[in-house]
């Protein structure tokens, strides 16, 4: 079991974030863009080359937790992501990953969007 699968294990729902810290300024992250809706930050333990994450202010747990009422942060977050990757350079392609729930390997429970890339990445992923 890997370090991410044992904190998704333990992890639940509830209370403040990490990432609500790091919005608040009150821990410090490297930050590669931020605007009224969102903000993304480099990944303290990344998976790739180029590996960041976009974390909508709003507090959303996670993806099953979204209602109707979060379509347009959900779509931000996706322009965000798209933005920073050209920012990034990631002109010949990344991966967008959202995890949920502890299958899922979500760890943090404040709705937050990996952006993968600057190598080729194989496929299928997350089967192992």
């Amino acid at each position: 079991m890997s370090d991410e699968q044992a904190k998704a294990k333990t992890t639940k729902p509830g209370g403040d974030s990490v990432f609500g810290q790091i919005i608040r300024k009150e821990i410090p992250a490297k930050i590669l863009y931020e605007d009224e809706n969102t903000i993304a930050i480099r990944n303290r333990n990344p998976r790739a080359p180029t590996h960041f994450l976009v974390i909508p202010k709003t507090p959303i747990t996670g993806i099953s937790a979204a209602e109707k009422e979060h379509v347009p942060i959900l779509g931000e977050m996706m322009y965000t992501a798209k933005k920073v990757a050209e920012q990034e350079g990631l002109s010949d392609g990344y991966r967008l990953v959202v995890n949920d729930g502890d299958h899922g390997c979500q760890s943090v429970y404040h709705i937050h969007m990996h952006v993968i890339g600057g190598k080729q990445l194989s496929w299928p992923p997350g089967t192992d």
